[in-house]
């Protein structure tokens, strides 16, 4: 497919683009749905997948490339239309953001922080309960966020972990939100915080706790907090195995006050999203699935002799290497299509069968990625692990999704295990 390269992203060359991880048609996608993941895979491709290696290399968030996705529309991928955004729902985010992944894991991780301050309070939080008045104040206040956003390219963020059970959803935050005339008086601090240093707000996850109560899950706060806020600092160094683009450094939070209007969802609605839209933690997968479909793409490319910067050598006829890409490809198809199904069934209130596929899909494509990233290395060889070119950073950044929060490998094995066993309530007493 050849698609002239929008003037918007700098630069007017053609492009041969490379094909959809999931074609439109295969996969009954809308034009509209197919018109936003293709302008995710030509940016990806065209501009994202050249920087990567230097973002990797020197540690550095991809500053130029949060420009280029404000440039063209998509940090406003999940704002709804009537506030100028592109108007995604959940699927078709997920397939835009495994485009993304496929050329640059870092851009797409930080960018799903970024996405989901919009896509949480915005259609995940629409199919939740709320009464009039409240909605009416939660739309008053996202359109705040979202006018940021697409007007002037805000880059939000969502740091979660605290290195306690907070995050896998066991116990209340330890960072607390204390009421005060206005707002909240904010202590605490994030680690792995994506972003950090970098976002303009930071959408922190947190407990509001009055004089004398006690720290309750029910009573999660989703507060976005402005960087430049007097008591936020970025510690900490930030030199990882991969993903280094995120630059995931440590957030302080030092009795910050934040406004009442700086609620990214009213009172209890985050409890209650957790609780009945269980697909909000998936969002992390889209980036590894892109990195599975990267290190199929790399080895055919490899053994085909079409690697740029390579000699021309063909591999492609030892039998070896032949049924090395078939089990690729099985594989590839295999984590496709149990993703594909559980971002399409994303909703509130699914049916456990629902829930159990989506722990099952996280597992695959956390764990699948980084297994088709060995595979590739082993049958491309040791050419292939240059850090010239991409296998070698996609078998890296891939190797860390099993172990994050708050669907890690082992908690979904965990997950799938008892709630495949037991029904809500059921003890063996």
């Amino acid at each position: 497919m050849i698609m002239q390269v929008s003037k918007t992203i700098g630069t007017t060359d053609k492009v041969v683009l490379d094909t959809p991880i999931f074609d439109p048609v295969a996969f009954r996608l809308s034009d509209e749905q197919a018109g936003i993941i293709a302008r995710a895979r030509e940016i990806g491709q065209s501009v994202f997948a050249g920087r990567a290696a230097t973002y990797d290399r020197e540690a550095t968030f991809p500053t130029e490339n949060y420009r280029d996705l404000h440039r063209v529309g998509l940090l406003g991928i999940a704002v709804p239309k009537k506030h100028g955004g592109l108007g995604a729902n959940y699927q078709t985010y997920a397939l835009a953001a495994a485009e993304i992944g496929r050329y640059c894991g870092a851009t797409a991780l930080t960018w799903n922080m970024h996405v989901c301050s919009t896509l949480w309070s915005g259609p995940l939080a629409d199919d939740l309960d709320m009464d009039a008045e409240t909605r009416a104040e939660h739309e008053r206040r996202r359109a705040v966020h979202y006018k940021r956003i697409v007007e002037d390219g805000a880059i939000y963020s969502q740091p979660f972990s605290e290195g306690g059970a907070a995050a896998a959803g066991g116990v209340a935050f330890g960072t607390e939100a204390k009421p005060v005339k206005g707002g909240w008086i904010v202590n605490g601090k994030k680690i792995f915080a994506s972003l950090s240093g970098h976002a303009d707000y930071y959408g922190v996850l947190c407990t509001e706790i009055e004089e004398g109560e006690k720290a309750s899950r029910r009573n999660t706060l989703y507060l976005a907090i402005s960087a430049k806020s007097e008591g936020v600092s970025v510690v900490g160094d930030w030199d990882p195995l991969g993903m280094r683009g995120t630059v995931s450094r440590t957030l302080l939070f030092k009795d910050v006050f934040v406004p009442e209007d700086s609620a990214l969802m009213p009172r209890g609605v985050y409890f209650q999203a957790a609780m009945r839209w269980p697909h909000m933690f998936l969002t992390l997968s889209p980036t590894y699935m892109g990195l599975a479909q990267a290190s199929y793409d790399f080895t055919v490319r490899y053994l085909r002799g079409e690697v740029p910067g390579m000699p021309p050598v063909k591999r492609r006829m030892y039998p070896t290497k032949q049924i090395a890409v078939a089990q690729m490809q099985i594989k590839l198809e295999q984590i496709k299509t149990i993703w594909f199904q559980a971002v399409t069934e994303a909703c509130a209130n699914p049916s456990k069968e629902q829930v159990l596929r989506a722990y099952a899909a996280q597992y695959s494509v956390m764990e699948g990625a980084n297994e088709l990233a060995a595979l590739a290395i082993r049958t491309c060889g040791g050419q292939a692990m240059l850090r010239s070119l991409p296998l070698e950073r996609i078998y890296r950044d891939s190797r860390c999704g099993s172990l994050m929060l708050p669907w890690t490998a082992e908690l979904c094995l965990d997950r799938i295990g008892r709630e495949a066993l037991y029904e809500a309530g059921e003890t063996d007493d």
